[in-house]
């Protein structure tokens, strides 16, 4: 840290520390741009990183993970924030009169693997865990009752009362083939609402659209569930008024037709039989509406506050396992372990290859995209992305010279880049939290200059 602050050209370095926002694994980049006119080949403009601090162009990662870089996930979080908020509320491009469209907060789990530690309340009380007179002990020997009221951070919360006994086999299947029963879901949704209208599927479509916003979230016990926003407009999507039967009542009915109607069969193999799997029991359906405590506001924060979030939160790792990772050296929960361990076992099946178990295993199995929305939902990420440059670009153009611009005014860019590094060493880190005022960014050695410490 001493060396950085006594460099000639730490004022430059601190400067673009503070443009990026306190990233704190930074991607270095080495090389050049050139801006010509197209028209004479005349350079209006060359950039070079041979005059950054240490000949390097440092930009955001731009990560969604909050465990890796705190600042860039809050960006995340806030976009998804606003791209929700636009489906429910209006602006982005997306009509005010959205608001009066039908749309419910909807809540999908996963089934039951196993009894596991957990946190209850009643009436403002913490309840025992699993209290159960002459519960007995199970197969293993193990207490299958629990007293204990847990607290909040109680690292035995969503770990099994009897580790051998809970079906991890059936967990890691259920989160890799948890996107495809969503889709089933979402196909027996609009084919309930067309049942109720007394339509065809085909026919559905030319009175009726189905938007939604969701985000997967893991529960302590490794499964993931989704928490989505589902909506219901006119043929055209949110700018047109769906028919007088599409309601909330309409749609609630549907969403619990199709939470029982769907199943997914997992693959067969060599000991491991197939097997049905469907959503969990307790499903969660309400209205969203313009005041109340599920407002447009609340269910924004509440899915934007999910998709920095992912399997790291049980107990497990952020990155994928490498192969000279030793298992048992890892610093993981004993349950996130054995989740782990079985991805990895049922990966190595030809039959299992399908679900790439293996590949996602610090995932617990889980390879779909945490937050998505449908095509006609609201505003995308990228035009969210897109409008964020533009503003801060705007006044730094390069032009032609030709005032006012005109769709005939262009600009030929020219660029070399490569990859020289990525992350910050012990003594940027902490140069950077003292200069955005972020919090101590989490030291990933893997991730240093060099990857060394």
């Amino acid at each position: 840290m001493a060396a950085a602050l006594a460099r000639p050209d730490y004022r430059r370095w601190a400067a673009r520390t503070r443009a990026l926002g306190g990233c704190a694994q930074p991607i270095h980049l080495r090389g050049r741009v050139e801006y010509l006119d197209p028209a004479t080949g005349e350079v209006l403009h060359r950039y070079t990183t041979a005059h950054e601090p240490g000949g390097v162009l440092r930009v955001a990662c731009k990560t969604r993970r909050a465990s890796r870089c705190p600042a860039c996930a809050e960006v995340y979080r806030a976009d998804t924030y606003h791209l929700v908020r636009a489906g429910l509320a209006g602006g982005k491009g997306v009509p005010a009169s959205v608001a009066s469209h039908p749309a419910a907060f909807v809540t999908l789990t996963a089934p039951s693997f196993g009894p596991v530690h957990t946190r209850r309340e009643k009436a403002g009380h913490v309840q025992p865990c699993h209290p159960r007179r002459n519960a007995g002990t199970c197969p293993h020997g193990r207490s299958l009752s629990c007293t204990t009221r847990h607290d909040v951070d109680d690292p035995h919360l969503g770990e099994p009362l009897c580790p051998d006994c809970y079906d991890h086999t059936g967990t890691v299947l259920f989160n890799a083939l948890a996107p495809e029963l969503w889709r089933r879901f979402t196909l027996a949704l609009r084919r309930r609402l067309a049942k109720t209208a007394g339509l065809t599927p085909t026919d559905l479509g030319r009175v009726l659209t189905v938007s939604f916003a969701k985000v997967a979230e893991y529960q302590r016990r490794g499964t993931v569930h989704f928490h989505a926003v589902i909506r219901l407009d006119g043929p055209h999507g949110p700018a047109t008024a769906p028919p007088a039967w599409a309601t909330y009542e309409a749609l609630a009915e549907a969403v619990g037709h199709a939470v029982r109607a769907v199943t997914v069969t997992t693959p067969e193999a060599d000991g491991v039989p197939a097997r049905t799997l469907a959503w969990g029991a307790q499903l969660d359906v309400r209205p969203i509406t313009t005041t109340g405590e599920l407002t447009d506001t609340a269910v924004a924060a509440y899915i934007a506050k999910y998709a920095t979030k992912a399997a790291e939160c049980t107990g497990t790792l952020d990155r994928r396992i490498r192969p000279t990772d030793d298992l048992n050296t890892l610093p993981v929960s004993d349950h996130a372990r054995r989740l782990i361990t079985t991805c990895l076992r049922l990966g190595a099946l030809p039959e299992m290859a399908g679900l790439r178990l293996a590949e996602w295993a610090h995932m617990l199995g889980f390879r779909g995209h945490f937050s998505t929305k449908s095509r006609r939902y609201s505003t995308t990420l990228g035009h969210l992305r897109a409008a964020r440059i533009h503003h801060n670009h705007h006044r730094h153009q390069i032009t032609t010279g030709r005032l006012p611009l005109t769709d005939e005014d262009q600009v030929l860019v020219i660029a070399h880049w490569r990859y020289a590094g990525q992350g910050l060493t012990p003594g940027q880190a902490l140069l950077t939290a003292a200069l955005t005022g972020k919090p101590l960014p989490p030291l990933n050695p893997s991730a240093l200059p060099g990857g060394a410490v």
